[in-house]
């Protein structure tokens, strides 16, 4: 009989438990650049709920600038870089699961977007360097296990949107001062070449004829000149050869060859497109429109776009998208005391299904991993 009530009870709470692991599809991280917040937020396919909000920085009377998120492989660890700082701006990380602060180390001036490749364990992230003149700046390269800056790659003027090869060997980001796509090997840690995005003729790195100067480390870097395209991010398609570059200035998106290391074709966009991301099936390209308060939605085999789906704040900014390719997250800033927020899009209807408020200046976004559990959720 105890047999027979302890089968009954295993039946009846099997169905509740799946319920409860399916209640929640995905979960986020969201920086709030003018408040000194990072939410974490849940959706389970229909509505975005903050679920925690974590007070970051140590100068109580100053704003830090949470700025790039990212969260490891494993999931385990989350990483935030802090834009401002005396001058150099920092990187924490953070314990999955409890929010613990965990590390910490020094990187160069307003360090911004980052990733771990998955073939080094490094961590990349771009010093977008506001201060002063437009001179080159660089990539900062973390061992994230005892969190030390082993390198800082210079590359170009106002590097952003470091993102890494599907194999995690190669670097790409962009220098949007000097209209540059820069590619770094992640390995040997040098820049291995460089391409002119104004009108798609190729900068050469070296050799007869070539455009470089010489930097104040001896490295070669792109002479100055007035910006026209003003790249502001970069990602590589997930399974082809090719690479996707908004250019905020030009209203483009171009898709870089990276075997020939050409531009091979543009896509007209929306005014002064900023994040872009790819889905995971490597169909569409999904873009955020600073300047038009929407999102454009590209079909990569036609080069069309399918959709432009007005935001819930004026500012586009950030973009992730989920595994299965079904939704995009996109963070809004918005001016003044009028909070930021972040949107869901369902791609397949293509319409925006919730929004909520979060902290001033929304920016930066990361999708934990399925497996991992947040603070929310321990």
């Amino acid at each position: 009989m105890l047999a027979l009530w302890i089968g009954i009870a295993a039946a009846l709470a099997a169905p509740q438990e799946a319920a409860v692991e399916s209640a929640v599809h995905e979960r986020l991280l969201v920086a709030a650049e003018s408040s000194d917040q990072v939410f974490e937020l849940s959706f389970d396919g229909e509505d975005l709920v903050i679920e925690h909000v974590l007070e970051v920085g140590y100068q109580a009377t100053e704003i830090e600038g949470p700025h790039g998120l990212t969260v490891a492989p494993d999931g385990r660890h989350w990483y935030l870089s802090m834009a401002h700082g005396k001058p150099n701006g920092l990187l924490y990380k953070y314990e999955t699961g409890t929010n613990r602060l965990v590390g910490e180390a020094e990187l160069g001036l307003f360090p911004a977007t980052m990733q771990i490749s998955p073939d080094t364990g490094f961590l990349y992230c771009v010093n977008f360097d506001l201060h002063g003149d437009m001179t080159p700046s660089s990539v900062s390269v973390v061992d994230v296990e005892g969190m030390v800056e082993i390198d800082q790659i210079v590359t170009g003027s106002m590097p952003h949107g470091s993102r890494l090869s599907p194999d995690g060997s190669r670097h790409f980001s962009c220098a949007m001062m000097s209209d540059e796509l820069i590619e770094v090997d992640a390995v040997t840690m040098e820049v291995a070449r460089r391409l002119l995005l104004t009108d798609g003729t190729e900068l050469p790195t070296g050799g007869a004829g070539h455009a470089m100067e010489t930097g104040e480390g001896g490295e070669e870097v792109a002479p100055a000149r007035a910006a026209v395209s003003k790249p502001t991010w970069v990602q590589p398609h997930p399974t082809r050869r090719v690479a996707y570059v908004a250019l905020n200035g030009a209203h483009q998106v171009v898709e870089v060859d990276l075997d020939t290391w050409t531009i091979a074709r543009r896509f007209p966009t929306g005014r002064a497109p900023y994040n872009l991301d790819v889905t995971a099936d490597g169909e569409r390209l999904v873009i955020t429109y600073k300047g038009a308060q929407s999102v454009g939605v590209i079909d990569l085999a036609s080069g069309e776009e399918v959709a432009r789906i007005p935001t819930s704040r004026r500012i586009p900014h950030g973009v992730v998208l989920t595994p299965d390719s079904s939704f995009a997250f996109i963070t809004c800033e918005d001016k003044g005391a009028t909070p930021g927020s972040v949107d869901a899009i369902d791609l397949r209807s293509l319409k925006r299904v919730s929004s909520v408020d979060v902290g001033l200046q929304a920016g930066g976004i990361a999708l934990f991993p399925r497996s991992a559990r947040p603070y929310f959720e321990r």
